[in-house]
């Protein structure tokens, strides 16, 4: 089973690579992010590092390029990501040799499938799962000329009716607890309950119609837009089309708090996001908005089914108990909590470095998901931060009052 999850990361991996053109390799979009070349090498890297070096104490493969390889980088800002880049990258060809080699010692590993391997299996699977929205990120921001097409059908509406739904006060339920056997990663450990006073929320994430408006009384243009011939249209992922009104917008924290003030609101915090998606009206708590059953493509855009957002009122079926839509899909949903962690908080011991380096006062948590984030990664405690102006994550935001 960890093998076939692996091979099956490594795919998803190579399809995202094979997007690009070869000319690409050493491009670095993002300014703010390594080039593609050190995600090549690093997934895998990371792999045997966490699995066969750190846990199982094998030797190493290439003790150059596994640090090299090791760890990405987060900066604030364009400044110190010059200061860190990489002068020269090791050639291709040897690259490929070492992510081959790192293959191979981790699927022997994997086909013996020891319990005792578990917590590091897990770590490397859903590692690589959340880099494959990394790197659609940096595909994202290449010139249309690097990548090949890859069409969608794009659908509009008329946006739907901006309304609030009442969610009375009560409890929300965060984090996993610590005796959950399933896998979480350190941040999502320590069940904590939250009184929440009541509140009301957007039923809908705030539409690129919505936010045109903002625009024309003086607002921020989103990072995605473009202006052209007297027109908007949007920067898709791999081609530009008309500007979808009845999409969700998607900016950054800063950006959003400003409309959010505008319209004499606020953005919810990590607990009213999770009473608005997983509590109910009899006092229970869900695992999903929309109940018990695993995420189908009818519950939200997710998993890679298509590369950008859709209507914010195509998916019904994934309301939560209270009526609020697209909880879970079609862009991560900005709240207004610093990202720290739960009471008694301990890092993990496959990656302890994971969490505690964010825990800085100056990232703030996501919830939900976007188009392409994998179906392993949608479960109600897993959390995603970033800096409140970062501009390239695929997020949204719903307003509360």
């Amino acid at each position: 089973m960890f093998a076939r999850a692996y091979r099956q990361n490594r795919k998803r991996t190579d399809d995202i690579f094979s997007m690009t053109v070869a000319e690409a390799y050493h491009d670095a979009p993002i300014p703010l992010r390594h080039p593609l070349v050190f995600y090549h090498g690093h997934l895998p890297a990371f792999s045997f590092l966490t699995l066969n070096r750190n846990h199982r104490g094998e030797e190493a493969i290439d003790t150059e390029l596994e640090e090299l390889f090791r760890r990405g980088i987060d900066p604030e800002s364009s400044a110190t990501a010059r200061s860190v880049a990489i002068d020269r990258w090791p050639a291709r060809e040897r690259i490929e040799r070492f992510i081959t080699a790192c293959d191979e010692r981790v699927l022997r590993v994997l086909d013996e499938g020891k319990q005792s391997d578990a917590l590091a299996v897990h770590t490397i699977l859903e590692h690589e799962a959340m880099h494959h929205e990394t790197l659609m990120y940096i595909v994202h921001q290449l010139a249309y000329g690097k990548k090949h097409a890859m069409r969608s059908q794009h659908h509009d509406d008329a946006p739907p009716r901006s309304e609030a739904v009442s969610i009375p006060r009560g409890i929300a339920v965060l984090g996993r607890a610590p005796d959950d056997a399933r896998f979480s990663w350190d941040n999502e450990r320590g069940q904590l309950e939250c009184a929440v006073e009541a509140f009301a929320i957007d039923r809908f994430n705030v539409t690129n119609a919505e936010w045109l408006a903002f625009v024309a009384e003086g607002g921020p243009t989103p990072f995605f837009w473009e202006r052209a011939d007297g027109s908007w249209y949007l920067r898709g992922c791999f081609e530009r089309i008309p500007l979808p009104l009845s999409w969700p917008v998607y900016v950054t924290l800063e950006q959003a708090q400003a409309y959010a003030r505008r319209q004499g609101a606020l953005l919810p915090t990590e607990a009213q996001y999770h009473r608005a998606a997983y509590a109910t009206p009899y006092g229970e708590t869900r695992s999903y908005p929309w109940g018990e059953s695993p995420p189908e493509s009818r519950h939200g855009n997710f998993d890679f089914a298509r590369f950008d957002p859709e209507p914010v009122h195509a998916k019904p079926a994934g309301a939560s108990a209270w009526g609020v839509e697209g909880l879970v899909g079609n862009g991560w949903e900005w709240t207004s909590t610093p990202f720290a962690p739960f009471p008694g908080f301990t890092p993990m011991p496959t990656y302890e470095r994971y969490s505690i380096d964010f825990f800085d006062g100056r990232h703030y948590v996501l919830k939900g998901a976007s188009p392409v984030t994998p179906r392993s990664l949608i479960r109600s405690s897993f959390r995603n931060w970033f800096y409140p102006d970062y501009p390239y994550v695929y997020a949204t935001f719903r307003c509360v009052r």
